[in-house]
């Protein structure tokens, strides 16, 4: 698809959202309306979001595969290339080069209970499987959804949350780390939540989320006989490339931007039962 894998194309910024004081999403369309029609994408993947004379990150995709004319990118302003292109507005011009990696696993997915966990601020890989399932509700079985922050005010997208547990067939459980008069939902870490819902024995679970978090989760799991190649986890790596040449995000034997990011647990039990890999 791409004549030059280091070259981006040209997008506009359609619309721009502030989804928190340090979130922002950004609804991007290729401008080339033949790149517009052959780009295809699955949840999970990413784009390489390049600001012209800055630089270039890694930014999962969370808009709908169904929908590929707009690209919606959720970006937290951490960095010289995200403080840059958190100024952009509609009708700003930015370079998009993708997709990459592999996403996540949801063919196999459909027909079974799926569980979703995400922790802190990087909710943004899971909310490509949550929006993908609900507009195909028929296809998979229950969806349970658990979302851990350390505050509350760093819960974005509220009022999202409230409509998913509106869904058919949807359980949403919520826990901040410390609590305030305007959190009504559970408060403590993620992983007590595991005691408030039952898991069949055909789920399959996506999560993301600070890796020491993810890594109690798995225990958890594991104690409730989910079997490890039914867990699956989004790695989060400095991806500079995305081609797997630079080895910044090398994993192992594998390189995150290529191979990754989602990872089905039993491929990297060895190294992730460690941190620092």
């Amino acid at each position: 698809m791409m004549d030059n894998p280091h070259r981006p194309w040209r997008a506009r910024v359609v619309e721009r959202i502030q989804e928190s004081a340090t979130i922002f999403t950004l609804r991007l369309e290729f401008l080339d309306p033949e790149i517009r029609a052959s780009y295809h994408f699955a949840p999970g993947q990413f784009n390489m979001v390049y600001l012209y004379g800055v630089g270039e990150v890694a930014i999962s995709i969370v808009s709908d595969p169904k929908d590929p004319t707009l690209l919606d990118h959720t970006i937290r302003t951490v960095g010289r290339v995200t403080n840059g292109i958190s100024q952009l507005q509609a009708g700003d011009t930015i370079g998009l080069r993708g997709p990459y990696g592999r996403g996540w696993p949801m063919q196999e997915a459909e027909g079974r209970d799926v569980l979703v966990i995400t922790g802190g601020l990087g909710c943004a890989p899971v909310v490509s499987v949550i929006n993908y399932i609900a507009r195909r509700r028929k296809q998979f079985g229950k969806l349970t959804i658990l979302q851990g922050v350390k505050l509350p005010k760093d819960l974005i997208w509220r009022d999202r949350f409230e409509r998913w547990i509106k869904e058919p067939n949807t359980e949403v459980f919520l826990a901040a780390d410390k609590g305030d008069p305007s959190w009504p939902w559970h408060v403590g870490l993620v992983v007590e939540l595991f005691d408030q819902m039952r898991l069949s024995d055909n789920t399959i679970v996506m999560m993301c989320g600070p890796e020491g978090m993810m890594r109690a989760c798995v225990n958890e799991l594991l104690l409730r006989q989910i079997p490890e190649h039914a867990i699956y986890l989004s790695m989060e790596r400095n991806m500079q490339c995305a081609l797997g040449q630079c080895g910044h995000c090398q994993y192992g034997a594998d390189f995150v931007c290529r191979d990754g990011p989602v990872f089905s647990y039993d491929q990297i039990k060895p190294l992730f039962a460690h941190s620092g890999f």
